[in-house]
C-alpha cells in the first residue's frame, strides 16, 4: 500500500468519525487546535499527518491509535 493511500483512509477514517459525532471540521479542529484547512486537507488526504495530531485527534474521538491502521 502506497503513503497516498495511506493518508486517504486515515482521512476517510477521520472524517467518518466526524460525521458520526456530527461535528463540524471547525468545532474538531478547534479542539485539537489546528486550523479548519489542515483539517480538511487531512481528512481529503491532501496533507499528511504527524503523530502528535494522529493522537490528539484519537483523544478526542476517543478511540485507540490502532482504528487508524
Amino acid at each position: 500500500m502506497g503513503i497516498q493511500k495511506v493518508q486517504n483512509e486515515l482521512g476517510r477514517r477521520l472524517k467518518s468519525l466526524r460525521m458520526d459525532g456530527h461535528l463540524t471540521q471547525e468545532e474538531v479542529a478547534s479542539e485539537v487546535n489546528m486550523s479548519r484547512d489542515h483539517l480538511s486537507n487531512i481528512e481529503n488526504g491532501k496533507y499528511p499527518i504527524n503523530i502528535k495530531t494522529l493522537y490528539k485527534l484519537a483523544e478526542f474521538y476517543k478511540v485507540d491509535m490502532k482504528y487508524f491502521f
